[in-house]
């Protein structure tokens, strides 16, 4: 795998793991749920539209235009694309419902990757302080403030007080 040349060691070790971790994730996906991403994945395709205008228009035209029609009022046809469509969003939907919770799973963990680094900040500006006392520099009025950890829990009660509903809620 080619490395980017100013790519951190870090980071590209970071973006191996979770790129390992993802292919692991796949892996251990129920069968039906890795059997509806397939699906949708392919229903997703432009073959899949090829393959649908070619068989939704030849069963079109044989009805308008040769003998024997089979389908001359087109009932059939409604029946399986109303069958279809119920399926394919079923599938679309089990596949949305898996990236919502990986989504919620990436925002979890960037959560907590910045409270992390919030709370490693408030420390090292606390030592920052003590070495700036220590040679007679004067720390900033608001350093009390910078060194104290936020909790996330406080900061989402606040904004759930103050941000409004959605509409529709």
């Amino acid at each position: 795998m080619n490395e980017p040349r100013d790519l951190n060691g870090a980071l590209a070790d970071n973006i191996h793991r979770l790129a390992e971790r993802q292919r692991r994730v796949e892996a251990d996906a129920p069968w039906a749920d890795r059997l509806a991403g397939r699906i949708t994945g392919f229903t997703g395709s432009m073959l899949f539209v090829a393959l649908h205008l070619t068989f939704f228009g030849g069963w079109i035209v044989w009805n308008l235009y040769l003998t024997p029609k089979f389908d001359p009022t087109f009932v059939v046809l409604a029946m399986i694309a109303s069958v279809e469509a119920i399926f394919l969003s079923t599938f679309v939907l089990i596949s949305q419902n898996r990236m919502a919770a990986q989504a919620q799973a990436r925002a979890d963990l960037d959560l907590h990757i910045n409270l992390l680094a919030e709370h490693e900040l408030s420390r090292l500006t606390a030592v920052v302080r003590q070495i700036a006392e220590r040679v007679g520099v004067t720390p900033p009025d608001d350093i009390a403030e910078i060194e104290r950890d936020v909790r996330a829990e406080d900061v989402l009660d606040t904004l759930d007080r103050v941000t409004p509903p959605p509409s529709g809620s």
